[in-house]
């Protein structure tokens, strides 16, 4: 049992992708404004239906092979939706900015308003243990430190809050199915978010980035963006990697855009101190891995 204040622990949760004032909603975001996107060749294939095949490493930078069932791999084979492909609301409802993405993940994203912006970052990676079979990996943390693992829930225990206490109890049979599975997901969204992401993580050298870690600030408001892949140069120590996020109000998982780059790709080198995404702004101590 783990007591924790379910109330507060919960409204951190529900602010976590929010703008500074929730009132303004989704334009009120931090938002890149008086930069100029630096002219380049586009290399994106609009053709292409994965992020592999739809963003090659612009000319001087190659992708470096990864196992083939690597989480790395995962998400450069993510599927994506059609070219041009807008962001919508768990609710059916278009995300009121279409100007951030470059593309859209082809993943449901709900009915219900949970998979934001750490949600999207647990999906993806709970997606790849299942795929993997590795389901005794599937395991996140609560905001206040509740340790819901996957594999307790895939035997038949729930997970019941009461007022301050949050507890395992046995309710069902074993059920194997992914639709339970993505019920566990919804209750890991529900009572996850930026601050727990960040604290089950560990922080990670920007010099050593790789595909698959997050850019990551805890809070109320905090956010989340996920390195889906990364290429490097072939003369020089630079790399640059391709981010992706879901927001508030939940939303379809998608790729970012960069404002100054016409091709999307972030730059990373051992001097870079910001990213600035569309949306949000993190620094280089933000980043972190599983």
């Amino acid at each position: 049992m783990v007591k924790a204040s379910i109330i507060t622990f919960t409204a951190i949760v529900l602010l976590s992708c929010q703008p500074a004032s929730a009132e303004q909603g989704e334009s009120s975001a931090q938002t890149v404004t008086g930069s100029p996107v630096v002219e380049q060749v586009a290399v994106q294939d609009t053709a292409g239906m994965t992020i592999a095949t739809r963003f090659a490493p612009p000319p001087g930078f190659r992708r470096m092979p990864l196992p083939t069932n690597s989480f790395g791999m995962f998400l450069r084979e993510l599927p994506l939706k059609p070219n041009g492909s807008k962001v919508f609301h768990y609710d059916g409802q278009p995300k009121y900015r279409q100007d951030v993405h470059s593309a859209v993940i082809d993943m449901d994203v709900g009915t219900r308003d949970l998979q934001q912006c750490a949600d999207a970052v647990i999906r993806l990676r709970a997606e790849y243990f299942w795929l993997e079979g590795a389901y005794d990996e599937i395991n996140f943390q609560f905001t206040n430190g509740f340790p819901a693992a996957y594999r307790r829930w895939r035997n038949g225990e729930r997970i019941q809050v009461a007022g301050n206490n949050v507890t395992w109890i046995p309710r069902a049979q074993q059920d194997t199915s992914y639709q339970q599975f993505r019920s566990y997901l919804n209750m890991v969204f529900a009572y996850a978010g930026t601050l727990s992401l960040a604290n089950e993580q560990n922080v990670r050298p920007l010099a050593e980035i790789k595909i698959g870690d997050v850019f990551v600030q805890g809070g109320s408001p905090g956010h989340a963006v996920i390195v889906v892949d990364l290429v490097r140069s072939e003369s020089s120590d630079e790399v640059l990697v391709l981010l992706a996020q879901s927001y508030m109000p939940a939303q379809d998982i998608h790729v970012l855009k960069n404002p100054r780059r016409a091709d999307n790709w972030y730059v990373i080198t051992k001097s870079t101190e910001v990213i600035r995404t569309p949306e949000w702004t993190f620094s280089a101590a933000d980043l972190k891995h599983f």
